[in-house]
């Protein structure tokens, strides 16, 4: 899920008070739904009614209100589909070591300067229910289960969450997953895509999603007394992939490296959909949200449990681009593996931009940064031919949402909000090391912004380089995945 940057070390001393505002006062609406000048797509259209309001939408006309609903249309997810990346699988590989997995898929309205964040995650999932005193005194303690959380438009949240996985399914090799919550009465619940007409049938409260379909019900189940909470959200859409991890047309990357397929550096994150355009709708506190060709996003992280300290930026809606552009970057803490109590930076830009990729990594350049507390995130990086910089800022107080966590399970452990102001600038790098042809300036003020793990007591100031020798071993163009295809059989879970 959306949350922490690859290779973190897990948290050591969490404690779910983390000096985040717990308690989101009434945000300006006005300031939040200023129109945009958009720059990921073109040919797009929004549509909002209301059983509660008969406002119109801001920036629509009543022609607009009254054009067809935004239909979905289902497609099943093809096998060696275009754009896919490493990593797509469910990495669970049946052992009974502390694991987790978690994803995050977001979908945003511009035209209502509204986005959808959805975030699943599933806890040591080798015990299907919570753990009995024998297994506690063979295993330790162990939280499990399946966690559905929604943080929507107005900064409203939801979350329903399960003990038990058993009714959680995940493709090995695919970015497939789904669970059922409640099943309808008499029918079992799926253990694989299935058709949308197959899944209400059978599916009362849960979820599905692939690269290219999302549907659910979820029902807030009361845990969350610290934010404005939804009682029920429901939703149906299609994404078209735009963006992988890489250039398009080319082979798809992974976003740590090759190194991610092994279980060192962990968790492990990758980037599986940097930019795509998806058609559907979202029913949330009392309103239908259709949208059409709206930028979305998704990304995913697995290992041992969230990281101590991170923090990280996306964005894919900005004013002054032309054709498609998406970021995402990120940064935190990591232990060295074999070596107690050692630990190094480690940090991230990516930008999708003309078809291009602009990949700013530790193995080809050298990454910094300076992050607050909260309202304030700027990064700067360069490899061999370019340099990139950002800036964002923020005066909305964020909304605290969960995490899987070693300590305390799936708990508060991060902040969030989708109003960031930023700005992001990519140069060509001269041979001198200096700025050189302004190749892309844009800004947006629907980035998505956050910083979690901690305690946060002051701003943190970071760079991040590998050694040459480092640089070499993790810069080598090694394809694990092409290697495994060689030999299928041995294939690890989630490659």
């Amino acid at each position: 899920m959306e949350l922490s940057l690859s290779s973190l070390h897990e948290p050591r001393h969490f404690s779910p008070n983390l000096g985040f505002r717990t308690v989101n006062p009434i945000l300006n609406q006005a300031s939040r739904r200023r129109n945009l000048k958009l720059g990921f797509r073109s040919n797009s259209a929004v549509s909002v009614s209301s059983s509660i309001s008969k406002s119109q939408p801001i920036g629509s006309s009543k022609t607009e209100q009254d054009k067809p609903a935004a239909n979905p249309v289902y497609t099943p997810t093809p096998p060696n589909r275009d754009l896919r990346t490493p990593h797509s699988g469910y990495h669970f590989d049946g052992t009974a070591r502390k694991f987790f997995e978690g994803w995050y898929f977001k979908v945003s309205i511009p035209e209502r300067r509204q986005s959808f964040c959805f975030m699943y995650s599933v806890e040591n999932p080798a015990f299907r229910k919570r753990l009995t005193p024998l297994e506690v005194a063979q295993h330790g303690p162990r939280t499990t289960g399946v966690g559905a959380q929604i943080l929507g438009a107005g900064d409203k949240y939801i979350c329903q969450y399960s003990e038990e996985s058993a009714n959680f399914w995940g493709s090995r090799h695919e970015l497939m997953l789904g669970n059922t919550f409640v099943p309808q009465k008499q029918s079992k619940p799926p253990n694989r895509e299935v058709p949308p007409q197959e899944f209400d049938r059978r599916v009362k409260e849960g979820f599905q999603v692939t690269p290219l379909w999302h549907q659910g019900f979820i029902r807030d189940d009361g845990r969350s007394d610290y934010v404005e909470t939804v009682s029920t959200a429901r939703w149906e859409y299609n994404t078209r992939p735009i963006f992988g991890w890489g250039d398009v047309g080319s082979k798809q990357k992974s976003t740590a490296g090759w190194l991610a397929a092994f279980p060192v550096f962990e968790p492990h994150w990758q980037i599986c959909l940097a930019g795509g355009l998806s058609t559907g709708w979202i029913e949330w506190d009392g309103e239908k949200y259709e949208f059409q060709n709206a930028p979305s996003y998704s990304e995913k992280n697995w290992g041992g449990a969230f990281p101590r300290k991170w923090f990280w930026v996306q964005c894919n809606v900005f004013e002054g681009a032309s054709g498609e552009v998406a970021l995402t970057a990120g940064g935190g803490l990591r232990q060295i593996p074999g070596i107690s109590e050692t630990f190094e930076n480690a940090a991230l830009i990516g930008v999708h931009c003309g078809g291009k990729f602009y990949e700013f990594v530790p193995w080809n350049g050298v990454v910094s940064w300076e992050i607050a507390t909260w309202d304030y995130w700027s990064m700067a990086a360069e490899n061999e031919t370019h340099l990139v910089e950002l800036e964002a800022t923020t005066e909305d107080p964020g909304t605290t949402l969960r995490a899987p966590t070693s300590e305390a399970g799936l708990a508060p452990a991060c902040k969030d909000t989708c109003f960031g102001v930023l700005q992001l600038q990519i140069w060509e790098r001269r041979y001198d090391g200096s700025k050189g042809k302004m190749i892309l300036d844009v800004k947006s003020s629907m980035a998505a912004l956050e910083v979690g793990g901690g305690p946060w007591f002051s701003t943190w100031k970071g760079n991040t380089s590998t050694p040459e020798i480092l640089k070499q071993v993790i810069g080598a163009p090694v394809d694990v995945d092409g290697a495994y295809n060689l030999v299928p059989l041995f294939k690890p879970p989630g490659l």
